[in-house]
Parts: C-alpha cells; sequence; structure tokens
C-alpha cells in the first residue's frame, strides 16, 4: 500500500510539475515521450521476431547436392507430337463430262480394288463403236481383195513369163537355123523382157514380204479403224469409274442425272488398313533421330498407346516452317482392330536416343557460365571444394557433357555453388535425385 501511495505522490508530484510548464516545454516533454515509447518497442519486438524466424546455422557449411562422374552412355529424350494419316486418300475426278446414268456407293460404303462407283451415259459412245467397228470390217475386207488381186496378178506374171521364155528360147532357135528373120526374134525378144519384169517385180516383193503400195495402204487403213475402235472402248470403259484400291469413301458429290465435270471430284476413297503419324521436329531433334528406331506412340483422344517404327526423317528442311518432316508408322498388332483409328487424330511418342557412347557428363545445374568462363566446383574426398575450368560438349534437357576438367569418378557439387569457393567445406545433400537416372538408351 505504501508503494502504491508513493506512487501516486510522485505522479501528482510531476503532474503538478508538468503543469506548471510552458507551452512549448510541454511540447518537448511529449515529443521525447513519444520517442522513447517507439524505441522501446522496436526493441521489444525486434528481439521476440528475431528468435522466432532466424535459422538454425549447421557449424556453417553449406548443404550441396553433388554428382558423381562416370562414363555412361548420355541420352537425349525426343518428343514427336503431329497426326495420324491414313495409307492413302484419293480424290476422284471423271475422265470426261457426263451425264451421270448410275450411283452404287454412298457415304461410309466399304470397297474393294476394281469395284464399280459411278457410271456416265454411254448411250453415244456405244453408236460410235459400233460405226468404228463397221468401218474396221470394210477397211480390212479392202485389203484382202487388194491383196487378193496382187497375188492373182503375180501368178499370172509368173505364167506370162514362163511363156514368153519358152516362146523365146524356141525361136532364137529357129532363127540359128535360118528360119526366121531377125526383126522377128527382136519382137519376142522384147515381149520376152517385158514379162521378165513385171514378174520380178512381183517376185521380189513376195519373196521380201513386202506388199504393194496399194495392199499396205489399205492394210493401215484397218489398222487405223482398228485402232479407233480401241480408243473408243477405252473412253467408253473410262466412263465407268471403279475403286483403284480398297478403302472407305469418305465424300460423295454424284446424283444419278447430274453433270460430271473433269475438274470437280466426285468422291474421295480413304484406306486406313496402314496408319501413319506425321510430326515435325526442330533441327536439334532431327539431326539425332534416324530411322528404324522403335516406339510406343499414344493416341490421346482413344487413350490408347500403339507400338510403332519411325521410317522417315526428312532429308531436308522444309521452307515454310523451318522444320524436318518425320513419318511414323503404327504396327497392326494387338488393340488395331479395336482402335479404329482416323486420320487427323492428335498423337504424341517419345523417343530416348543414345548422343554419345561412354561420355562423361553433368546435371545442367553443376556447370557455372560467368563472363565467359564454364567452370564447375570439384568436391574433394574430404569435402572441400575446388573450383575448377572445363570444355562442354554435347547438351541434352537436363545434362552437360564435359570434354575436359573432369575426370572420371569425381564428384561435383550441383546446388549452393553461390556460397562456395576454393577450400570451403560443404555438407552432402543425401535426398537429391539423379536427373540423369533412366534417360540413357534407346528402345531396341
Amino acid at each position: 500500500m505504501k508503494l502504491v501511495e508513493k506512487a501516486q505522490a510522485k505522479l501528482e508530484e510531476l503532474k503538478q510539475k508538468y503543469n506548471g510548464l510552458d507551452r512549448r516545454k510541454k511540447c518537448i516533454v511529449v515529443g521525447i515521450g513519444c520517442l522513447l515509447c517507439c524505441v522501446i518497442m522496436y526493441v521489444w519486438f525486434g528481439i521476440k521476431t528475431d528468435k522466432g524466424t532466424r535459422p538454425k546455422q549447421r557449424g556453417g557449411a553449406p548443404l550441396v547436392a553433388v554428382y558423381k562422374a562416370e562414363r555412361r552412355d548420355m541420352g537425349r529424350r525426343v518428343t514427336l507430337a503431329g497426326q495420324t494419316v491414313s495409307d492413302a486418300s484419293i480424290d476422284l475426278i471423271p475422265k470426261y463430262d457426263g451425264r451421270i446414268s448410275d450411283v452404287r456407293v454412298d457415304l461410309g460404303t466399304v470397297v474393294k480394288k476394281g469395284d464399280i462407283l459411278m457410271v456416265q451415259d454411254t448411250e453415244n459412245l456405244d453408236i460410235s463403236i459400233r460405226q468404228n467397228t463397221a468401218s474396221t470390217r470394210q477397211a480390212e475386207a479392202a485389203a484382202a481383195e487388194a491383196e487378193a488381186i496382187y497375188n492373182a496378178n503375180f501368178i499370172k506374171a509368173e505364167a506370162d513369163f514362163a511363156v514368153e521364155s519358152n516362146r523365146y528360147e524356141r525361136n532364137l532357135h529357129l532363127y540359128e537355123i535360118g528360119a526366121i528373120s531377125k526383126d522377128q526374134l527382136d519382137v519376142l525378144h522384147q515381149k520376152y523382157l517385158v514379162s521378165k519384169a513385171a514378174y520380178e517385180l512381183l517376185a521380189n516383193q513376195h519373196a521380201e514380204g513386202v506388199a504393194s503400195a496399194a495392199i499396205e495402204a489399205k492394210r493401215q487403213a484397218a489398222l487405223k479403224e482398228a485402232y479407233g475402235t480401241d480408243a473408243l472402248k477405252k473412253q467408253r470403259d473410262d466412263l465407268i469409274m471403279r475403286a483403284p484400291r480398297d478403302g472407305v469413301i469418305s465424300y460423295r458429290n454424284a446424283e444419278v442425272g447430274g453433270m460430271a465435270k473433269t475438274n470437280q471430284k466426285v468422291f474421295t476413297l480413304v484406306d486406313n488398313s496402314h496408319m501413319y503419324v506425321d510430326c515435325s521436329l526442330s533441327e536439334s531433334d532431327a539431326a539425332v533421330l534416324e530411322p528404324g528406331v522403335r516406339l510406343d506412340v499414344k493416341v490421346e483422344s482413344k487413350g490408347i498407346t500403339l507400338p510403332g517404327r519411325l521410317i522417315f526423317v526428312s532429308p531436308a528442311m522444309e521452307d515454310g516452317s523451318r522444320t524436318y518432316k518425320a513419318r511414323i508408322e503404327l504396327d497392326k498388332g494387338e488393340g488395331w482392330e479395336k482402335a479404329n483409328l482416323r486420320a487427323g487424330l492428335f498423337a504424341r511418342a517419345y523417343a530416348n536416343i543414345v548422343q554419345r557412347s561412354k561420355a562423361i557428363f553433368v546435371p545442367k545445374e553443376a556447370v557455372i557460365k560467368r563472363n565467359g568462363k564454364t567452370s564447375i566446383f570439384i568436391v574433394r574426398d574430404d569435402l572441400t571444394v575446388e573450383r575448377r575450368s572445363v570444355r562442354v560438349g554435347l547438351i541434352n534437357d537436363q545434362m552437360e557433357e564435359i570434354l575436359e576438367g573432369v575426370n572420371e569418378g569425381e564428384t561435383v557439387a550441383v546446388t549452393n555453388q553461390d556460397k562456395l569457393a576454393d577450400g570451403v567445406k560443404i555438407k552432402v545433400d543425401e535426398d537429391y535425385h539423379d536427373p540423369s537416372h533412366g534417360e540413357q538408351g534407346i528402345k531396341s
């Protein structure tokens, strides 16, 4: 009680002294009091904060993840994404203009090679074919007649030559004995020469198998008519549109009575008996991929994964996209029929490629690149570190190949390099996950 009374008395004394001060001095006292209160609060709350948030020191050694460099196959994971592509998608266009007389397929019709899809009107062509057939027969008959006349003339010339030859021989004997005059012999000799020339002309043609020009002309006329008939038959055949291969009709623009135009497609035939995935690759991915790689392809919309094989990587860059084209062939194995794949479905595949066999490489985080210099920290057996310059080779998503500066079996620091310097001792982070695990190799 005495302490309380003393405090009250002291407070009353201070109050009286304060009331006795002028206004200027009162402001100074109030200001000093506020300043003292702020200092006390700052110190009090600052101490409490430090006690609650300050991290515990671990003997001053930074916690560092480490990686042991060993010679292994340096791999790279390449992503191939694209769309499924049919084995064939063929637009069918009429070869000739004409009216459509019959359509035998509809959308979704499954057809076999050679099946009739559409027929155009052939009535006029049928008439022309019959006319040409008659003309061909007429020309063939004319050629046969000319050949018969030629053969008859040959037989006659042969007989005439034989007669004149015998006659000349007999009269030559008579001239020698003086039975006939020289003029008579000359007349007979002239007839002999004429018959001989006519015979030899036909005989030479017959022996060489060459008919006369008249016969050859008639034969060629007959052939021309025959070829004309064949052309009309071929044209008639082209008016009957047939399936060029097995497939499914995915487009139809043909109706009976309508006109078919040579510049307008009437059907599209799609063959899904084999399926591919066409992808676009960057320059770096195309450089490491080669045909023959086996990989699994996931068709996103179907939720299935099918085995496949890379069959093509373009040897040249596409001008428009500045990428390389690649094609994956899907295997027709288990699950193919149930998949019921169509063209245009999004698909994705991954290929693990060996970039370099038996290489020394480290995680990207271990490599320090500053001011044009590349270095890493080597962890010694006593857990002290040494900064060392290195030369880098191949680089993938997670690792960098070290060509010079790291020996096989040495350990490098991967994290907390900003706290490291030559001779600094570290503590090893045992929870570090090796990023290169499972990334080497290629599916065979």
